[in-house]
């Protein structure tokens, strides 16, 4: 009894003095107590997104992809197979088994439905149960799935597992494209690109929403594409490059795989034969086709202008009409380029002559007219667009000429070079590239309204955007991948949103959140000093 009063007090002293220790942080009993887990990070906003979404509604709670998320398609074999995409992206970095289903609740939802979309809109909803993409067509549930990729950390485009988390912020994206032509074109003459490193370039394009890829199939140093009733202009006409090494050409295997492969992600195909100019690989595959009929030699060079086909020869139209009608048959998609830039060595009269006599072969093979500008100076056929690939200090003449077909019911592509090359130096100090158009920095190449450019020509008569990289001194994918980020993105960005949103203060800002998932994504850019990319 005496024990047990003598010692209550000492262990309520002992009770309290543990009480004020522990209060002052310093008590442990065995092992430490588990930290608090770090909070997540912030999901990233809904409006850092390149191209800039059209409307967004930011919400409260953001959707989690875990585990046990699953990718609820319709039941359709598009929309499971855009679904199967999106597996494929998110699977290596997340290490999720995502299951593509037609059954279940929450998660990301794939749907078609009537709505206010357009061919190539979406809405993207997201919140603490899930995310939803909405589209009439597929096409706009692919877009969509680009704009979900970039919502989640760039990690996610990595091929091996991350640590996450995997959040996509709530609210709400609307979304839908200014224009229905957003292009790029790769010149695979004077430099030839198998069909992996095409094939590659085309997912670039995916990412941007971007939904035309112009090839440009023949020039002076080389023709690409098998023709069956004129062999040798792949197989001769093809042998070289610029600088000599060796050439290509695609079978027609290859390039309908090319055409297949760009559908897949919603891009069309417009190959382009270029002439009666560009067509020194042809004069040379087949003496008949010039006027004097001798062969010229085979030319690795970087000059142009100097080469015509003889516009005077039946000949010349038994070609155009075999190229055409074999191309055609190989090209689902709807146009056809037929070049007409630089033909300084065709008169004007014979230009004129010739397009009068070509445009109608295409038409007669269901396809459209594509042609660069100088096609104004002739007569451009009903339905028709004519590419823009002037200056900003382009005379006032030329650009009347364009401004007046385009008034008379010709629709413009526009691709300035000054603004829209991706093979005009960044500086002076770029080791890639021509400066022939000057030089184009990242913000120079941005900072315009295609529906204001041109002086004279009414907004409706643009039709879109390109953005051309000819491959003089281009020879690889990463010198491909160099010239074409961060500028592809900018042109993306003037194709797709609305001019409302255009401001380049904001657009470098995500612009700079691009980089990373660039890095994830192994595409070497040029880190622009006009862009505050984040530290590496």
């Amino acid at each position: 009894m005496r024990r047990h009063h003598r010692t209550t007090p000492r262990i309520s002293r002992l009770l309290g003095s543990l009480l004020l220790v522990a209060a002052a942080g310093a008590f442990t009993v065995g092992s430490a107590p588990a930290p608090a887990p770090a909070p997540d990070p912030a999901p990233a906003p809904l409006g850092r997104v390149v191209p800039a979404p059209a409307s967004v509604e930011p919400g409260t709670s953001p959707y989690r992809i875990t585990g046990g998320t699953g990718i609820r398609v319709d039941d359709s074999r598009e929309v499971r197979r855009i679904g199967g995409y999106l597996a494929d992206v998110l699977r290596p970095s997340t290490g999720y088994p995502l299951p593509v289903t037609s059954h279940g609740q929450g998660g990301i939802r794939l749907r078609l439905a009537k709505g206010p979309f357009g061919a190539e809109g979406y809405r993207l909803e997201s919140g603490r149960k899930g995310v939803t993409i909405t589209a009439a067509e597929p096409a706009g549930l692919f877009h969509g799935v680009q704009t979900l990729r970039q919502l989640l950390p760039a990690a996610v485009e990595k091929d091996s597992v991350q640590p996450g988390p995997w959040l996509v912020a709530g609210g709400t994206i609307e979304d839908s494209p200014r224009y229905a032509y957003r292009g790029a074109m790769l010149d695979v003459s004077r430099h030839f690109f198998t069909v992996a490193q095409v094939e590659r370039y085309i997912d670039e394009l995916a990412l941007y929403k971007v939904n035309k890829l112009h090839l440009h199939l023949s020039d002076d140093q080389g023709w690409r594409i098998a023709i069956d009733s004129w062999p040798r202009l792949a197989t001769y006409g093809g042998l070289t490059q610029v600088g000599g090494g060796k050439g290509g050409y695609y079978t027609k295997a290859d390039y309908k795989e090319i055409v297949r492969y760009a559908a897949s992600r919603y891009l069309e195909v417009v190959p382009e034969i270029d002439m009666p100019g560009h067509t020194n690989a042809a004069l040379a595959s087949y003496a008949g086709l010039n006027c004097d009929g001798v062969a010229p030699p085979l030319y690795t060079g970087t000059d142009v202008g100097f080469s015509s086909l003889c516009v005077g020869k039946d000949i010349t139209y038994d070609f155009v009409d075999d190229v055409v009608r074999e191309l055609a048959a190989i090209t689902p998609g709807r146009s056809l380029h037929i070049g007409g830039d630089e033909a300084h060595s065709t008169s004007h009269a014979d230009y004129v002559k010739f397009m009068d006599r070509v445009q109608p072969i295409v038409a007669k093979y269901g396809k459209t007219v594509i042609g660069w500008h100088q096609l104004t100076g002739a007569t451009p056929a009903q339905g028709a667009l004519a590419q823009y690939w002037g200056l900003d200090d382009t005379s006032e003449a030329e650009k009347a000429q364009v401004a007046k077909a385009a008034q008379n019911g010709t629709g413009l592509i526009l691709s300035p070079a000054d603004r829209m090359y991706l093979d005009m130096k960044y500086t002076a100090d770029t080791p890639l590239g021509q400066d022939w158009a000057g030089l184009v920095d990242v913000k120079r190449s941005y900072d315009w309204d295609p529906g204001a450019y041109l002086p004279g020509v009414p907004a409706s008569a643009v039709r879109g955007v390109e953005a051309p990289l000819w491959t003089e001194t281009i020879q690889s994918s990463a010198d491909i991948e160099y010239m074409a980020f961060p500028r592809l993105a900018g042109a993306a960005e003037l194709g797709w949103s609305p001019a409302a949103t255009h401001d380049w203060d904001a657009y470098k800002v995500r612009l700079a959140a691009q980089g990373p998932r660039w890095d994830a994504l192994g595409i070497g850019y040029y880190r622009s000093p006009q862009v505050p990319w984040p530290a590496r």
